[in-house]
């Protein structure tokens, strides 16, 4: 595994992007950065960092997509190699908050953001950006985020995750072949709230304060959430169509 550690970056996918356009860069390079000017989340959200006290890692993943519907496995690796890793170094109460955030008890304490690169030979290439708060303990403006430190009063090294998370990631991309029907049904058991009535918003609607009672049934193989409404019928969504309240 090639390991590529900077100072600071203004985004360390883009970074890792731009190298693997350039270069055949190695399976599994990794960059990662004390700070990131302008980290990214889910629907163009920002990742906020304070400089030097979380994990910032990008991976690039060759040779496994071949198929445009298949980029959510991908997404199911990559959230239960974090889990795994965390696991590993005894933080209680893990879970995934659908698509692909690490919840610690109700607590975000990371986020996963992929892009795909189909190549004009049509292979998909991917950057795998994980972040995770390990040694931030403010959060007075983010009152649904914590940290590894926060939630076990300790500090952690954050060069051992980087490279625990990478070892998780590569196994379980090897293992994929012969274990992702027991690999999905370990993201669907890991599921944030599955199960448990919850409430629901739709964005980008008419009515944007249109909320619903639902409950969570599993995910597609396309990576939508399915979730049983009141009425005793099952609809999915994308990501950009509804968000959790909790």
């Amino acid at each position: 595994m090639k390991l590529i550690k900077l100072d600071a970056i203004d985004s360390t996918n883009d970074f890792l992007k731009s190298l693997a356009s350039q270069d055949e860069l190695d399976n599994f390079t990794v960059v990662t950065a004390e700070n990131q000017t302008k980290g990214k989340g889910q629907m163009g959200s920002k990742w906020q960092s304070e400089s030097g006290k979380n994990l910032i890692m990008s991976v690039l993943v060759k040779e496994f997509l071949y198929d445009n519907e298949q980029v959510f496995n991908l997404s199911v690796i990559v959230s239960l190699a974090v889990i795994d890793a965390l696991k590993s170094l005894n933080i209680p109460d893990l879970c995934i908050k659908w698509p692909n955030d690490i919840m610690s008890y109700n607590k975000k304490v990371g986020g996963i953001l992929i892009e795909n690169t189909i190549k004009s030979d049509g292979r998909i290439v991917s950057v795998v950006g994980i972040g995770l708060n390990v040694n931030q303990t403010n959060f007075d403006h983010l009152p649904n985020a914590s940290s590894l430190a926060v939630i076990c009063k300790t500090e952690f090294d954050k060069n051992a995750l980087i490279l625990l998370i990478a070892e998780k990631l590569q196994h379980k991309i090897k293992i994929w072949e012969t274990t992702s029907s027991d690999l999905w049904k370990e993201y669907f058991n890991s599921l944030f709230r599955q199960g448990v009535p919850m409430p629901f918003k739709k964005l980008n609607t008419k009515n944007p304060e249109q909320n619903f009672m639902g409950i969570i049934q599993g995910v597609s193989s396309v990576g939508k959430i399915q979730i049983l409404l009141e009425d005793d019928s099952v609809s999915e969504f994308e990501i950009k169509e509804i968000q959790m309240l909790y």
